[in-house]
């Protein structure tokens, strides 16, 4: 029996289509809290990201009361040594308000190519991640500001800086406002060769 392709036109993929258009980045967020097996379930749907030789090199850590507070004194120190100590306290504020914290991680490999493939996965689950999450009416904001670099982070998530290196900080929660977004149209962004 021959088989045919299937077509490309059904109500599904168009739907799949909105989610990953409709998808935004969120900054603020209502103080509904998200429940953690939805976030479970997002984690487990990322790991199904495409990585090189089935690595699989990402970690998730998800942040509890004491270690979000532990952070938010951290950044607190971070930009009041960086600007001063009404900003130091304005910026723990603002982050006081994202209701869920999410940090993804990727192994360190000593093999450029390797670590590149293995943080080109990292990203892809993480993506994977947020796009589960939206679907689930759950926005997020993926950042990668100097605390992921500090050393102090890794101290309080309990990671081994030989080891691994932070991928991104995701906050989540649901959104309080989504903001409007365009793209480039195609004909700027696809070069078709003969």
């Amino acid at each position: 029996m021959k088989k045919t392709a299937p077509s490309y036109e059904t109500q599904e993929l168009r739907e799949f289509g909105e989610v990953l258009q409709g998808r935004r980045t969120i900054n603020l967020f209502l103080q509904t809290p998200v429940p953690t097996a939805l976030v479970k379930e997002a984690i487990e749907a990322a790991s199904w990201a495409p990585n090189h030789h089935v690595t699989e090199p990402w970690k998730f850590y998800l942040l509890g009361k004491e270690s979000i507070g532990a952070c938010l004194d951290l950044v607190r120190d971070i930009v009041t040594a960086k600007k001063d100590a009404k900003m130091g306290d304005f910026k723990a504020k603002n982050w006081a308000e994202k209701p869920g914290w999410l940090v993804v991680t990727c192994r360190k490999s000593e093999d450029v190519r390797m670590q590149q493939e293995d943080y080109a996965a990292c990203s892809a689950a993480t993506q994977n991640l947020l796009l589960y999450l939206w679907k689930a009416g759950v926005g997020s904001k993926w950042t990668t500001g100097d605390i992921t670099r500090d050393s102090r982070f890794f101290d309080i998530l309990g990671i081994d800086v030989d080891e691994e290196f932070v991928v991104g900080l995701i906050w989540y929660g649901y959104p309080k406002l989504t903001p409007t977004q365009c793209r480039r149209p195609l004909a700027d962004v696809l070069h078709e060769l003969p």
